[in-house]
């Protein structure tokens, strides 16, 4: 017959089972729409940035040529030297984006979501027993998630047979330690499932995920949202250039 204890420690672990299963679920929502984001972001700086770039760079150069025209104007050395700062920024931001080759779209496959769940079960920090245990699986988890923004199907298969036969994915406790140990875990998973949810409410109420709904809106309605900025942002460097042109030739 067992234990009362013997017991609770079987409904404790019930729950610790279904608790995996939900963070492993929003530890995968909330890492599929950071990278979701950032594949936006960086989509965004190589279509609309680059434009925003050169906009920047041509009033950069205009408010150089007023501020050497007009040399004890002390506001337009200001505006001038602003300006040169927000175009070098710009320019720094598309070159950065530029580098980044093939990452401008993240669609996992349901595989790819499957075997990230799978690991995340398995391996989620706020499961460890200890703060030594906590470290690790921090760690492997730092290297689980660059696995999935990368795609690599294989490096995550990897790692979860490098996880299944470690010596520490063996437990083997007394009941009434075990207990304690599964409770506090439990609450651990709790907590985390608020984070979670906290982080994922900022993300979407950000500025950048309006802009990725809005694209994604236009998307199913056959419009191309970020080429509708570019047009836009076109029209005004023909207006800076011609400014440029005009200041130009009224200091030469």
């Amino acid at each position: 017959m067992r234990t009362p204890e013997e017991i609770e420690l079987q409904q404790k672990k019930t729950d610790l089972a279904a608790l995996e299963v939900e963070l492993a679920d929003k530890e995968l929502e909330l890492e599929t729409l950071i990278v979701r984001l950032d594949a936006f972001e960086l989509r965004y700086k190589r279509v609309v940035g680059v434009r925003y770039a050169e906009l920047d760079e041509i009033e950069a150069k205009i408010a150089e040529e007023l501020a050497r025209r007009n040399p004890r104007d002390a506001k337009a050395k200001v505006e001038a030297k602003d300006a040169r700062k927000k175009a070098e920024e710009s320019t720094r931001e598309t070159r950065g984006a530029l580098e980044q080759e093939g990452k401008e779209k993240f669609e996992p496959s349901e595989d790819l979501k499957k075997l990230y769940r799978e690991i995340a079960k398995k391996v989620h920090p706020d499961l460890a027993s200890d703060d030594k245990d906590r470290e690790r699986r921090n760690k492997f988890m730092a290297e689980v998630n660059s696995a999935y923004r990368d795609g690599d199907e294989a490096k995550l298969n990897s790692l979860l047979r490098e996880w299944e036969s470690s010596p520490e994915s063996v437990r083997g406790e007394g009941v009434a330690v075990e207990l304690v140990r599964v409770i506090r875990t439990i609450a651990r998973g709790r907590e985390r499932l608020k984070v979670i949810a906290r982080e994922i409410d900022k993300l979407r109420e950000s500025e950048l995920y309006g802009l990725m709904g809005k694209d994604e809106e236009a998307g199913k309605e056959g419009r191309d949202l970020l080429g509708e900025l570019v047009r836009m942002i076109d029209e005004n460097i023909v207006g800076a250039t011609e400014k440029l042109r005009v200041v130009r030739k009224e200091s030469g």
